[in-house]
């Protein structure tokens, strides 16, 4: 018998929830099989398992938070009864990065809820290791994050119920719950939860079939909600409580952190963006350029890169133990992007040295990671400034709240046809033209009003005539 236990998944993280088991007991798995998925306060990992054999027991529910080095599930590869822990044959799992024994004993981390001052030093440490700018991007976990493996560690929660036994935890997709793992991916695609749907398939397991009508059930009830809401009359909706944990519980620490540490300093500019527009117009016109996706981001993102050329001020970090400012030689560019598990900002390494497409490419797939629930967290560290384009849901500006250390965070405001006074002279005239405003917020303590001003100024310039670009 051999215990998988909740591997170290690095960068300080010290617990994960279990979100959605992909293997039931009785299942048979192979060496690096993807077990399990996951989420830290990070992002969603998927965990293979580092040994053969068959699924005896998982020992802890989905949902339920455990800390790194609890088991989490008995595999039996066939050797005997005996539960063997993990590294007890002398040997490393070298394909799980931080599963093993540690050299020289270890030691175990502190426990969350273990007294308000405890939690608020590992909600610090956590948020200094999350937005340090001295972390690498590249950073890796070494041996001496592995996690602990003592033989006195007991399993945490209560094993799952049985076939035919009740559920108790509302939300729990185990247990009497029967799927196989495409279909339980299926259905995290669908957003259905397998709690509430009834297999129609033999010994009542889960099909296709069943989580598609159940897809279909739940957008029939928004269809249905919406039309109520176009009557004037709204559907009757219960009240009901979320517990804010994973990404959302982090973000939500950050900024409260950032919002009362650094003097945020705020300011707008409206500008004629109609060249920017039209020069979106032509690339996508263009046929070296037809595989790529050109947006308004995309091309502030590159005018960003440029004008932090010009003012290193903004490409800065606040170092509070030290007392420095820590003046960065990359980029690396950060970008707000909303999902549905929370607000994260992962970031482009080394923006500034990627070609056009090379950035439109990182920019594409950095988005679409962080909607799928897939960042890792090396991802969400090491960024130097932040781009959040609040213009995609109709916003014309906001006073962006800095990413916890970075000196300057600016946001895009949405792009509208409205009368503008062009020309000058005998020549000034109105016309309607593309506007847009931007914001962007700066750290006071860094940055003086006449740079923030310069360098938003700059922007604004190089949108409004990209051209300008071919000089910096």
């Amino acid at each position: 018998m051999k215990q998988f236990r909740l591997p170290d998944p690095g960068e300080g993280l010290v617990e994960a929830e279990i979100a959605t088991w992909l293997v039931a007991e009785g299942d048979e798995v192979k060496v690096n099989d993807i077990v399990v998925e996951i989420e830290t306060s990070k992002s969603l990992v998927e965990l293979p398992i580092p040994y053969e054999g068959t699924v005896v027991s998982l020992l802890v529910a989905e949902g339920q938070t455990v800390e790194v080095g609890a088991p989490i599930i008995t595999i039996d590869d066939g050797t005997g009864d005996e539960i063997v822990e993990p590294g007890a044959d002398g040997g490393r799992v070298a394909n799980l990065v931080g599963y093993g024994p540690k050299e020289g004993g270890s030691k175990r981390r502190p426990r969350k809820g273990s007294g308000d001052s405890v939690e608020k030093s590992a909600v610090h440490e956590q948020l200094a290791s999350s937005f340090t700018p001295e972390v690498p991007v590249s950073r890796r976990i070494d041996s001496s994050e592995s996690l602990a493996t003592a033989a006195d560690a007991a399993p945490v929660g209560a094993p799952l119920p049985g076939p035919g036994e009740a559920n108790t935890e509302p939300g729990i997709a185990t247990g009497a719950v029967l799927a196989k793992p495409p279909v339980r991916k299926l259905a995290r695609d669908l957003g259905v939860d397998l709690a509430d749907v009834t297999g129609s398939g033999d010994g009542g397991v889960i099909t296709r079939e069943d989580v598609h009508a159940a897809a279909a059930d739940a957008a029939a009830a928004v269809e249905q909600d919406s039309a109520l809401r176009a009557e004037g009359r709204v559907a009757t909706l219960e009240s009901h409580r979320e517990p804010i944990k994973g990404i959302r519980k982090v973000m939500a620490q950050a900024m409260v952190e950032s919002a009362f540490t650094a003097p945020h300093t705020t300011e707008w500019l409206t500008f004629d963006a109609t060249g920017m527009v039209e020069l979106l117009d032509l690339l996508k016109s263009r046929k070296e350029y037809r595989d790529v996706r050109v947006s308004p981001t995309l091309i502030a993102a590159r005018v960003v890169c440029l004008a932090l050329r010009q003012f290193p001020d903004l490409n800065a970090s606040w170092d509070e133990a030290a007392q420095e400012i820590v003046y960065h030689g990359r980029v690396n560019l950060g970008i707000a992007a909303a999902t549905g598990r929370g607000l994260v900002v992962p970031n482009i390494p080394d923006a500034d040295r990627l070609s056009f497409s090379e950035l439109s490419a990182a920019l594409d797939d950095l988005v679409a990671t962080a909607r799928a629930g897939r960042t890792p967290p090396a991802a969400m560290t090491g960024g130097t400034f932040t781009i959040t384009n609040v213009g995609v849901f109709g916003v014309d500006a906001g006073t962006p709240i800095l990413n916890p250390g970075e000196a300057g965070i600016l946001a895009l405001g949405a792009i509208a046809r409205r009368p503008w006074v062009v020309g000058t002279g005998e020549d000034e005239r109105i016309e309607p033209r593309s506007v847009m405003t931007l914001a962007l917020s700066f750290d006071h303590r860094m940055i003086d009003g006449a740079t923030g001003s310069r360098f938003l100024a700059m922007i604004a310039d190089l949108l409004a005539n990209p051209g300008l670009a071919l000089l910096h």
